[in-house]
């Protein structure tokens, strides 16, 4: 949950730049917030629904004290002789709306995300984890984009809607090949935890003498 909070509160930030590599637009965000589907799936596979609900709570309720941090921060009087108060304002001054359009996506794609791996889960059982990952990342992460970027796509300069489509398709693809390239990765992470985690086994036990 440490590492989940982490990585949104820091992608938020980043978020605030627009960047393009050629026609490829996207934003600062891109480099770390897919991280957090990675780890959503391991919470959500070992721990289960209720355990990431909660972890997406607390993930919300950080974003919004780190965006009245900022805009506290940012209306506060400077001490005399602070030089970036503009550079501040250009910067941080984006955060809560960039907060907004993240706790939107966040919240809609983090919950599809985990209801998806956890109704595949109880078709398949420990089999196939590969589906569910993917398959959940797919949902989440296209509701995710879409809401994001619908909302963000002012505050980073994109204008047109040739570059809205470019950012939600460029979004889409690049976080959903980010977790099938991640995923020998995260099959170790699942394995490590669930061998280390008392309480799975005794839920798998505990559904071996229900069946």
């Amino acid at each position: 949950m440490a590492a989940f909070c982490s990585l949104l509160l820091i992608s938020n930030i980043a978020a605030t730049k627009g960047i393009a590599f050629g026609s490829i637009i996207t934003d600062g965000g891109a480099f770390v917030f897919p991280l957090t589907y990675v780890i959503g799936d391991v919470i959500a596979e070992v721990y289960g629904l209720k355990a990431m609900r909660r972890t997406i709570l607390v993930g919300f309720v950080m974003a919004v004290i780190a965006s009245v941090t900022f805009y506290l921060v940012q209306i506060s009087p400077a001490v005399d002789g602070y030089p970036n108060q503009a550079a501040f304002e250009a910067v941080l001054g984006f955060v809560p709306r960039i907060v907004l359009a993240s706790v939107c996506g966040y919240l809609i794609g983090q919950f599809l995300n985990a209801v998806v791996l956890v109704k595949i889960k109880e078709r398949t059982k420990e089999k196939h984890l590969w589906a569910r990952l993917i398959g959940s990342t797919v949902v989440g992460e296209f509701g995710d984009t879409l809401v994001f970027c619908a909302i963000a796509a002012g505050v980073i300069g994109i204008v047109t809607t040739g570059d809205f489509i470019s950012y939600v398709v460029v979004g889409f693809v690049y976080k959903c090949l980010l977790e099938v390239i991640l995923l020998p990765v995260t099959y170790r992470v699942i394995a490590l935890v669930k061998r280390r985690e008392p309480s799975y086994a005794q839920a798998l036990a505990g559904t071996a003498a229900r069946g």
